[in-house]
């Protein structure tokens, strides 16, 4: 357990958040209200993560150097698109200015048996994706349930080439859990990669967040978690941190840290 205050987790979670907005009713408004919104007193989120065709937006309102990043879905939520429409919806995003690539595997395909399918994806993606680009691949974890399922996606999506690994798309209904987070976690220590962890859906306080910072430090020490190796999903988190950071009364205000 990591000996800290709500206040210092919560400074910390922020600067590791994507803040996201893959709402279905999503329009143009929330868009610039999510930019500003990343954009804090107490410092910025690492990203925002949009719909693929909001990014042109995003970039003009943020401009070209913002610090904050900004991150898309591809093959998204289902996972069932092919290759080829995958990678030239990929093409298309960084031309608009993404940063960031969140890729959602074929876990369908996965769990029917079909490593192939995801080492094709992966791989098609992230030759689009070439530096400083960023691939987070999205294993659909609360879908894949078995530990070993979790495990071989995690090995799969980083032998073919991610960045990253992320728990899920928030679209289902058993998203990130610290269960997941561990193995996904230990997948990566025992790659030796210097591959990033991003949990996604659910993570809604400073104490859900320090969780799995905690979690983190555990498998591979206090200092690993920055936004190049640890990346937060989540929509509704901001409201705690910046309760927590002025003073407020948030979710966190009863964890245990």
């Amino acid at each position: 357990m990591i000996e800290t205050t709500p206040r210092l987790v919560a400074a910390k979670a922020l600067s590791l958040l994507d803040l996201t907005d893959l709402t279905d009713n999503c329009d143009a408004a929330a868009i610039e209200r999510l930019c500003q919104q990343a954009q804090t007193p107490f410092g910025n989120a690492a990203a925002i993560c949009i719909w693929p065709r909001f990014v042109q937006q995003a970039r003009a309102l943020l401009g070209q150097n913002s610090p904050v990043r900004i991150a898309t879905v591809v093959n998204f939520p289902s996972g069932d698109l092919p290759v080829n429409e995958v990678a030239a919806e990929t093409k298309t995003a960084i031309a608009d200015g993404a940063d960031e690539i969140d890729l959602v595997i074929p876990y369908r395909k996965l769990i029917a048996g079909n490593e192939q399918a995801v080492r094709e994806m992966v791989a098609a993606v992230r030759a689009v994706c070439t530096a400083p680009i960023l691939l987070k691949v999205i294993l659909e974890t609360g879908e894949l349930k078995d530990r070993d399922l979790i495990r071989n996606a995690s090995q799969l999506a980083i032998s073919s080439g991610a960045d990253f690994i992320k728990t899920s798309t928030g679209k289902v209904p058993v998203n990130a859990t610290l269960e997941a987070a561990d193995i996904m976690l230990n997948a990566i220590r025992e790659s030796g990669r210097n591959i990033g962890f991003k949990p996604a859906g659910g993570v809604r306080t400073v104490g859900d967040a320090a969780l799995y910072l905690n979690l983190a430090a555990a498998i591979h020490g206090p200092d690993w978690a920055i936004p190049s190796t640890f990346r937060f999903g989540a929509s509704g988190l901001l409201g705690d941190i910046l309760a927590t950071l002025e003073g407020r009364q948030g979710g966190s205000a009863n964890a245990t840290y």
